[in-house]
């Protein structure tokens, strides 16, 4: 009866055991990162071996940050996936990560020197109080002779600097000890940040008829990371076509380090709705303004100039060192066009710190031929802009961003390019050009104010002057304007335009011109403005 007993009990324990499921943690490295404008999917792969039954597969020390409706995870085996799971683990945070255990057992094996040199610094300390007791008791109850005293004092004297110096040194290594680990423990906070964050977990439950191994795939969005485009627009001068180099800026703060990856960056927004939008009821009412702050701005055009002409020595200096070497090539880098994305996929692996801070990656480097066309405003200033007017620019997959602009191997300043544009040609502006000289000057014989009846009548007339310095033939537009009447007793001539192209809708008039090199060409643009003498318009 009692070994019927035993057998039960080991059935039973046996039945339990196998109807549990048996958690087991699994290590699958990140194997690529795909990099939106704000934020991330990342991609893990790992293999295991299971056991016949039902299994709790765990993946631990992720992101705190992961967005639990993105996980997707695909098993690779002769096994089913029941179910994924996701929670963020208080208990284990991310501090358990390779590099801040290194950190912290730094820190530790510190404190443990230092608590090592205090312990010497007390026995050095009961040491002194030793001599010092001795050498009372010795002087008040033993007769020396003069030697002998000499002896005493001389025995006393080297033990007790003996004791102060190492006592000295030990105290001055404790604070050394204390530097050290203070540095270490900013390192981490500046790191991670002061908060402990918790661990990020997926499990997975699987089922298998028989043990197996096999392989997982996890993919993941996760927030606090994502990059943003800019770039280099070189123009070697205006016979040549225009390099632009397009660079991402990667940024990621997600708590895990991106150790070795492979990185891609894709357009695409994965977190907009893709509904078509509802158009509501649109309900409209007086626009009352509200009163206007005045703020007053001081220096700051000055300061401005400044910074750019310190700006401008430093990118020349930089760029006349390097001439002498040839440009670098980028990283391999794979594009790939989708119906509605673009991605480029980077090919050398990339390590990404979750420290905020931003990297740059060349992802595309393109040489197109462009017209070259100068475009000037002398009404607002003298300064001649050279643009670069680029054709089937859709094709290069550009992003709107910040560009910085060199033009002669000269750093000409910063502008932002805008490729949100219904138009099949993209013009970027190079910067101001000094040797075109551009000239407005009112023609003081020809403007004049006269009265008629009831009317008055101003004429303005202006010279517009255009040289070019240069060695070659330019291509340059002149823009000007003469107002537009909003009055019916106001009346608006254009009497001379020197063949320009006026556009009654906004007064513009703009000339195009092709002017030789060392050619002066001259533009009159005269206007006349008819209105009642008794009203006031200012024109001037």
């Amino acid at each position: 009866m009692k070994k019927l007993l035993i057998i039960l009990i080991l059935i039973m324990a046996q039945a339990l055991n196998l109807s549990a499921d048996t958690e087991k943690d699994i290590k699958a490295g990140i194997k690529n990162v795909t990099v939106y404008p704000d934020r991330a999917q990342v991609n893990h792969e790992g293999s295991f071996d299971l056991q016949a039954g039902t299994s709790i597969l765990k993946l631990g020390s992720l992101s705190p940050y992961i967005d639990p409706g993105s996980i997707q995870a695909k098993g690779f085996g002769d096994f089913t996936i029941l179910s994924v799971n996701h929670r963020n683990n208080y208990l284990e945070n991310l501090e358990a990560i390779p590099e801040v255990k290194t950190i912290r057992s730094q820190i530790e094996a510190l404190q443990l020197k230092v608590e090592d040199e205090k312990a010497a610094i007390s026995v050095l300390s009961e040491k002194e109080a030793f001599l010092v007791a001795n050498r009372a008791i010795l002087v008040k109850e033993t007769t020396f002779s003069v030697e002998q005293l000499k002896t005493v004092m001389e025995l006393y004297t080297s033990n007790m600097e003996q004791v102060k110096t190492t006592v000295l040194k030990k105290t001055r290594l404790i604070k050394d000890y204390e530097k050290q680990i203070e540095a270490l423990q900013k390192q981490i906070s500046e790191k991670f940040g002061k908060q402990q964050l918790p661990s990020g977990e997926i499990s997975v439950t699987v089922s298998a008829e028989k043990p197996v191994s096999g392989k997982l795939a996890f993919s993941y969005l996760v927030n606090n990371a994502g990059w943003y485009p800019s770039y280099d627009i070189r123009v070697d001068n205006i016979t040549k076509p225009v390099t632009i180099y397009y660079k991402a800026n990667v940024f990621q703060n997600t708590g895990v380090t991106w150790k070795d990856v492979k990185l891609s960056f894709s357009n695409a927004t994965p977190w907009v709705s893709g509904d078509i939008p509802v158009l509501y009821p649109w309900f409209i009412d007086y626009y009352i303004p509200a009163p206007e702050p005045r703020v007053m701005m001081r220096g700051a055009k000055s300061a401005g100039v400044r910074e750019d002409a310190r700006l401008n020595e430093t990118v020349m200096a930089a760029q006349e060192a390097m001439d002498q070497y040839a440009e670098a090539a980028p990283v391999a880098i794979e594009k790939t066009v989708g119906e509605t994305t673009v991605s480029f996929d980077v090919a050398a692996p990339f390590t990404i710190e979750p420290d905020g801070k931003v990297q740059t990656v060349e992802i595309q480097r393109t040489t197109t031929p462009a017209e070259y066309k100068y475009v000037t405003v002398p009404k607002l200033s003298p300064l001649a802009y050279l643009t670069a007017n680029i054709s089937g620019w859709a094709e290069q997959n550009l992003i709107g961003g910040e560009a910085t602009l060199y033009f002669e191997n000269t750093f000409v300043g910063k502008s932002f390019l805008n490729v949100n544009q219904l138009k099949d040609t993209l013009s970027v502006s190079l910067g101001n050009d000094n040797s075109i000289l551009v000239k407005r000057e009112k023609r003081k014989d020809y403007t004049s104010r006269r009265t008629f009846g009831s009317n008055l009548t101003e004429t303005y007339s202006f010279l517009i002057t255009v040289r070019n310095n240069k060695s070659a033939r330019i291509k340059i537009t002149v823009n000007d304007q003469i107002p537009l009447s909003s009055n019916s007793g106001i009346e608006v001539e254009a009497e001379e335009l020197s063949g320009g192209n006026f556009n009654r809708q906004t007064g513009e008039v703009s000339w195009n011109l092709e002017i030789k090199p060392q050619e002066t060409r001259e533009i009159i643009l005269t206007y006349s403005v008819k209105y009642p003498k008794d009203k006031t318009i200012i024109l001037e």
